[in-house]
C-alpha cells in the first residue's frame, strides 16, 4: 500500500552509480520516494514539482512540490483528492505531465480517467495552470472538445501563443490557441503518431494485466528552439518530425499535414524526452536502460548507460545545466507488468551535469 503517509525521501551525495559516454561527471541520485512519479520540472529560484502516478486508488497525490525532503500536495490537498471531490472538472483524475511554461506558470496535464484503460470522465481531461507565485490555479483548459473517451491526453509543450499536446489514446495531435482557447487535433491516425513497433522495457515487451501487449501512441513531443519545427514520435518509436506552421493553422487539412511530416531518427521505445537550446533532444531507451542523445541532424549517439535508469520519463534540464532523469519503473507497475507489481522501491531522480541551456519559450 503506497500512501502519502508512506512517502519517505532524502537527498542524497554523489554516488558512482554509472559514467557518461562523453562526459567525466557521474550520475548523482537527487531525491528518492517511495511514491511514483514520472516527471519532473525545476524553476530558477530552485522549487521542484513532480507528477505522481498512483498505484492504490485513492492513495497517495497526482502532483507535489519537493519540500524539506518530500512531496507536499500542489497545488493543495483538496486538488488531490478527486475520489473524495467527486469534481473531474476541479480536481485531478490522472495527472501524466507538467512543465513550467514560458509565463513561469506550472502547466499541469490531467488525462481526465482514474486508472489505465478506463474511460476519460467528462470534464477530466485538462490542462491545470498554477501560478507559482501564489499557489492558486490561475487557469484551466478544458479539452473535452477535441478528446474521445479513450483519448489519453499525454504531454505538453509551448511555441508562443500555441501549445501542442500528444493523444496517446486515440492517436494524433491538440494544438490549442492560448489567447483564445481554440482548440483542434492534427495528424488524427497517421502512421507517425501510431504505435507500430512493440513497446519494450529492460529487454522485455510490456503486457498488460490480462496479457495484451501494451500500446502507447503519440507520446514525446519537443519544438526546436526556433519554434519551427514539432519533434514528435509514439512511444515505442521513431521520431517524426512537422515545421509548426503547418500545425499552427486550424483550417489546414490532415490530407495537407501528412504531406510535410518527415521521418527523424530511429529512436527505440522510449519513456521522455527533453531538447536543449543547441536544438539536442535527449531521449531515454527504455529497452536498454540509457539516454541517448540526438543531433539537430538526427544522428543518435550514447549520453550514458546504466542499469539504474530504469524506465526513465519525462526529463529535465535545469538552469545549472543538469538533466534531470526520472526513472520511473513504470515498467515494473501492474499496468505494464502483466498484472505484477515488481517496483523495486524507492525510485529516483537522477542528475547528469551536460552543459547545456534549457529552452524557456
Amino acid at each position: 500500500m503506497r500512501s502519502l503517509l508512506a512517502a519517505t525521501a532524502l537527498l542524497l551525495a554523489l554516488s558512482p552509480v554509472a559514467r557518461a559516454a562523453d562526459d567525466p561527471g557521474r550520475l548523482a541520485p537527487v531525491l528518492q520516494s517511495r511514491l511514483i512519479f514520472n516527471g519532473i520540472a525545476t524553476t530558477k529560484d530552485g522549487r521542484t514539482f513532480l507528477p505522481f502516478q498512483r498505484q492504490t486508488p485513492g492513495e497517495g497525490i497526482e502532483v507535489g512540490e519537493w519540500v524539506d525532503g518530500g512531496p507536499k500536495p500542489f497545488p493543495d490537498a483538496l486538488w488531490n483528492d478527486f475520489p473524495a471531490r467527486g469534481d473531474a472538472a476541479h480536481a485531478f483524475v490522472g495527472v501524466n505531465a507538467l512543465r513550467i511554461g514560458p509565463d513561469g506558470q506550472l502547466w499541469i496535464v490531467d488525462k481526465g480517467a482514474p486508472g489505465p484503460g478506463q474511460d476519460v470522465l467528462p470534464g477530466g481531461a485538462k490542462v491545470v495552470v498554477v501560478d507559482l507565485s501564489t499557489g492558486k490555479v490561475s487557469r484551466t483548459i478544458p479539452l473535452d472538445a477535441v478528446t474521445g473517451r479513450k483519448s489519453f491526453v499525454d504531454d505538453i509543450c509551448f511555441n508562443g501563443d500555441r501549445a501542442y499536446l500528444t493523444d496517446a489514446g486515440q492517436p494524433g495531435l491538440i494544438v490549442v490557441d492560448l489567447k483564445t482557447n481554440r482548440m483542434w487535433r492534427a495528424l488524427d491516425g497517421d502512421r507517425s503518431v501510431t504505435a507500430e513497433r512493440t513497446l519494450m522495457a529492460d529487454g522485455k515487451p510490456l503486457v498488460d494485466p490480462q496479457g495484451k501487449p501494451v500500446v502507447i501512441h503519440a507520446d514525446q513531443l519537443e519544438v526546436s528552439p526556433d519554434g519551427k519545427t514539432l519533434y514528435f514520435q509514439p512511444c515505442s518509436g521513431p521520431m517524426y518530425r512537422i515545421e509548426t506552421r503547418f500545425l499552427d493553422d486550424p483550417d489546414t487539412a490532415d490530407a495537407e499535414r501528412r504531406q510535410h511530416v518527415a521521418f527523424f531518427a530511429d529512436t527505440p521505445s522510449t519513456g521522455g524526452t527533453a531538447i536543449d537550446a543547441a536544438g539536442t533532444i535527449y531521449s531515454s531507451d527504455t529497452e536498454h536502460l540509457r539516454i541517448l542523445k540526438i543531433a539537430p541532424d538526427g544522428a543518435i549517439s550514447t549520453l550514458v548507460a546504466s542499469p539504474e535508469l530504469d524506465w526513465v520519463d519525462a526529463m529535465w534540464i535545469d538552469d545549472a545545466g543538469n538533466l534531470l532523469m526520472p526513472a520511473a519503473q513504470l515498467n515494473r507497475t501492474p499496468a505494464q507488468n502483466h498484472g505484477v507489481d515488481a517496483v523495486k522501491l524507492p525510485t529516483v531522480v537522477y542528475k547528469l551535469p551536460i552543459g547545456a541551456t534549457p529552452v524557456r519559450r
